[in-house]
């Protein structure tokens, strides 16, 4: 794996306007993909992940818009690029899998010609080669029977398979960029495990890199290499998982890692984050978690907190200190 990213999101802003106001949804969110890795961007739900990774290729969904920031991949701004531009990036350089699959797949579509769809469009494949490509693709993925299965309708296949049909199609044209949107949500947790090393597998194969959006902490201790933390539409801490999980400098960071259950403790009280995520039309002034935050002190109250790099990770607490020396005391690592 290389450190030269592949995809850089910088000060990414997003809103969203509303009977109420405008939401900010994600709010100078910045982030680094590397070349060949795995990130998770992990957060409370409504935190500004989906909406984030759906800004990247231009498909937030109405009346949601950029409103500032750049979306870099290798090298060029997705944001201002054109409509014919970002088609030709969806699907062959960027691809995305989304969260429900059966809301997500045609219905009125057989999967095999689902599948098929991207090289037909993309790479220019005959409707002969593209069907031999989707059927390959199924082998790949661990189809089984993929000649009958191309011909089923999704609702003719479980929560399992169906998935299996989106990563299909996510790697249909070869992407170097594959963007998952809770991917393993809704399955049991067996399929989740077959699911998450199928994706790495491929990753491993393909060379592809792959952003991981969850909340979710286990998934990110087991499939990711990097982390980007998001409360309330920011990026509040960045770095390895192995940094982050081990010494988190934000206390949001600790509270979320506090509240997953050890079964090496059993019986363990855990401990939720007090409170509740703030209204994104009308957030807090200053750090947005410092009206949950434990260690709250006058200068969090007011003031801009942008990410502050230390030591090759970074974070948005200006007292990432207390945090550092509440952690030693107790230190949970999901997955680990």
């Amino acid at each position: 794996m290389s450190s030269d990213p592949v995809l850089e999101v910088r000060g990414l802003h997003v809103e969203i306007p509303t009977t109420r106001g405008v939401v900010h949804a994600v709010d100078g969110a910045s982030f680094t993909l590397e070349r060949g890795g795995v990130l998770g961007l992990v957060g409370e739900s409504g935190c500004g992940k989906t909406m984030t990774l759906r800004a990247i290729l231009g498909l937030l969904p109405h009346p949601a818009r950029i409103v500032s920031g750049e979306v870099l991949y290798d090298g060029v701004d997705l944001v201002r690029a054109s409509k014919a531009a970002l088609r030709d990036v969806r699907g062959r350089a960027i691809s995305f899998i989304f969260q429900e699959p059966m809301t997500a797949l045609n219905p009125v579509m057989r999967v095999g010609a689902q599948i098929a769809e991207g090289p037909q469009r993309h790479i220019g494949y005959s409707r002969s080669e593209a069907h031999v490509r989707a059927l390959e693709l199924m082998r790949v993925v661990g189809i089984p029977d993929p000649e009958q299965r191309a011909q089923a309708w999704p609702h003719e296949l479980s929560g399992g398979m169906r998935q299996r049909v989106m990563i299909a199609i996510a790697l249909a044209c070869g992407p170097k960029v594959v963007l998952c949107d809770e991917p393993t949500t809704a399955l049991d947790v067996t399929i989740q495990d077959q699911i998450l090393k199928l994706l790495l597998a491929l990753r491993d194969e393909f060379g592809a890199s792959i952003v991981f959006v969850t909340h979710d902490l286990a998934v990110v201790a087991q499939t990711c290499r990097n982390v980007a933390v998001m409360y309330a539409g920011e990026v509040i801490e960045t770095g390895s998982v192995a940094d982050v999980f081990r010494e988190p400098h934000h206390p949001y960071t600790l509270g979320l890692l506090r509240s997953v259950p050890d079964f090496e403790n059993v019986g363990e009280v855990l401990e939720p984050i007090p409170g509740a995520p703030p209204d994104l039309v009308r957030p807090p002034s200053g750090c947005r978690f410092h009206p949950r935050c434990a260690f709250v002190q006058d200068d969090c109250r007011s003031g801009a907190f942008p990410l502050r790099e230390h030591g090759g990770r970074a974070t948005s607490c200006i007292h990432h200190e207390v945090a550092i020396e509440s952690v030693r005391e107790h230190s949970v690592i999901p997955g680990g």
